[in-house]
């Protein structure tokens, strides 16, 4: 039974000779291998039975090859994570960088024009990649109709609402708005997929709010903020914005649009998928949504238009990296994610954009970053770790 056993536990290589008349000289070459191949030792053994060489490695020698292989496969797998990592990332990486170049860009042409070329080339890009890639075109009437649908609620009315809000709001309370659509994502994700988060992911994704405001508001409304003067931190945070009075003219109340709609496209994504190939969602829904933005901005903005030759290199590549790279490449990864993994843990990443923004503003722009703005990132990156990590209650379960 020990021996029986312990054979059981070998890894054996079985070769046939051509004929009974080799057998002597089959059993020779075996046996001259067998010795090639365990370097001179017993680790190997070879014997004739019949027109078959049956060669058994020890299992010293099979627990090498075994744990090597293992040890390979481990290696593998961990590459795969770090590259699968950088590229759920990689959405946030590009839109945070892409607002640093928009900075410079803004002054010299307009929020709507460049949300017109965010959008309307970075979709036709993306739509000519995926057919050259040999990604279907959208086919049928649902399909055509989902993208609309996608195309009004995350393109038009999100980058419109944005265009306005960044007109009469400040940047900062503007981002802190914007960012925070994590917050309805879940709520949305809970309702319509049934996602669901365990106390250590709501409290991560409040972290993460407070990561946004110690990040992008100034010092004299946080401390308003801490001393229960909510009035006044608004006051601060907007100062220097005349917003008329009324709720169309907020631009608050803007930005909170154009949170919301981005949330609900977030969230929609997978029925569109349904549908249509993620790529090509993305590529016709960003197409197709600017189209209006741009008709809107010629007829409203002719200044910007006759003022185009006197953009300078660096403007228009601020323009280009923006379409092709912080449009086109980052939209089209986070709808592929969106349409595969948790709503709620990709959607969480999006606390990252400010973090990027801010590192490169300070890197390229030479913009200052204090103490309270570093203690904002660390508390971030808490909440973002709460929510991917600790957030889910059953919700693996549901996905096996």
């Amino acid at each position: 039974m020990g021996a029986s056993s312990s054979l059981e536990r070998r890894s054996r290589v079985v070769v046939r000779a051509s004929s009974s008349e080799d057998d002597a000289k089959v059993e020779g070459n075996a046996a001259a291998e067998a010795e090639s191949a365990s370097g001179g030792d017993e680790a190997m053994e070879c014997v004739l039975v019949g027109q078959d060489v049956s060669c058994v490695l020890s299992e010293d020698e099979g627990d090498q090859l075994v744990g090597a292989k293992e040890e390979e496969e481990d290696s593998t797998s961990g590459l795969l994570a770090v590259l699968g990592g950088v590229a759920l990332v990689s959405p946030f990486f590009l839109w945070g960088t892409s607002m640093v170049a928009m900075k410079e860009v803004l002054p010299a042409t307009s929020p709507l024009f460049v949300a017109s070329v965010r959008l309307v080339p970075a979709g036709a890009v993306l739509v000519a990649w995926a057919a050259s890639k040999g990604r279907p075109m959208p086919s049928g009437g649902m399909a055509w109709l989902a993208i609309a649908i996608f195309a009004l609620i995350d393109g038009t009315v999100f980058q419109g609402c944005l265009a306005e809000g960044l007109q009469r709001t400040s940047a900062g309370l503007g981002s802190v708005i914007i960012d925070s659509q994590p917050l309805t994502v879940a709520v949305l994700a809970a309702i319509i997929y049934g996602e669901s988060l365990a106390p250590a992911g709501v409290f991560g994704l409040f972290l993460g709010v407070v990561g946004l405001l110690m990040l992008e508001l100034p010092k004299e409304a946080l401390a308003q903020i801490g001393g229960g003067d909510l009035g006044g931190a608004l006051a601060s945070v907007t100062a220097g914005v005349d917003d008329g009075g009324g709720l169309w003219d907020s631009g608050e109340w803007w930005m909170l649009l154009a949170a919301q709609s981005m949330a609900v496209g977030t969230v929609m994504v997978r029925w569109v998928c349904k549908y249509v190939d993620p790529v090509m969602a993305t590529g016709w829904h960003m197409a197709l949504g600017g189209v209006p933005l741009l008709a809107y901005s010629v007829a409203t903005e002719p200044a910007v238009y006759e003022n185009l030759d006197k953009l300078t290199t660096g403007d228009v590549g601020g323009l280009l990296y923006t379409s092709l790279l912080g449009s086109a490449l980052a939209y089209g990864a986070f709808f592929y994610f969106a349409s595969k993994g948790s709503l709620t843990k990709l959607s969480s990443l999006t606390f990252l954009t400010p973090m990027f923004a801010a590192l490169f503003g300070y890197l390229l722009l030479g913009e200052t970053l204090d103490e309270v703005q570093l203690a904002g990132a660390a508390v971030t990156i808490v909440g973002i770790y709460l929510v991917n990590t600790r957030a889910s209650e059953g919700q693996e379960e549901k996905e096996a």
